[in-house]
């Protein structure tokens, strides 16, 4: 879906370089909503959101190739236009206001994401205690996606074997994160 998508905005840009009014019209039809939205999130005003709106669509009217297609998706760089213009405008509206003021609901949860990235970072260290053909085989299993089976035929080893490889690799994962002892890595690399 989100190839067609992209597929299809960079039809439309192409049909806007050309001049094409309806593919304008189409695009405005698609994006005008987030752009909108974005906006309004950021002024609390109807009428200044819509002013931006109107903004980034001339914008693109009258430079479509400002959209570089290798840097993401054209809604999400839309969103990022809509709430830099809306916090230009909050400047100039209330220039003695805090940008940082300015609230806006984030997608993600910081506190859970940054949760998730230390406990990332003390199963990679963990990993690279386990013995060299039980972390071969966890890699293969949990990160490319293999099956025991897939797993066995891809490196000679019986099936059982890696069954066992794998269980045992969990098994001291699982009792290194119960411990949450974190090795220091300067020692790690001493010991390789």
């Amino acid at each position: 879906m989100a190839a067609s998508t992209a597929a299809g905005d960079a039809a439309l840009l192409a049909r806007l370089q050309a001049g094409d009014q309806q593919a304008m019209a189409s695009l405005f039809d698609r994006y005008s909503g987030i752009v909108y939205s974005v906006a309004f999130r950021v002024l609390q005003d109807s009428a200044q959101a819509e002013d931006v709106m109107q903004d980034i669509f001339i914008q693109i009217w009258k430079k479509p190739g400002a959209f570089v297609s290798g840097r993401g998706t054209l809604g999400a760089w839309l969103a990022v236009v809509a709430r830099n213009r809306a916090i230009d405008a909050l400047r100039r509206r209330r220039p003695t206001d805090s940008v940082e003021d300015v609230v806006l609901a984030a997608s993600t949860n910081l506190a859970v994401e940054s949760e998730r990235n230390v406990l990332m970072e003390k199963v990679r260290i963990y990993m690279h205690q386990l013995p060299p053909e039980q972390l071969k085989t966890v890699e293969m299993a949990y990160f490319e996606g293999l099956s025991h089976s897939e797993i066995s035929e891809k490196t000679g080893d019986a099936l059982g074997t890696v069954k066992t490889r794998i269980r045992l690799a969990l098994i001291a994962l699982r009792k290194a994160m119960h411990r949450q002892e974190i090795p220091d890595p300067a020692i790690q690399g001493e010991a390789k």
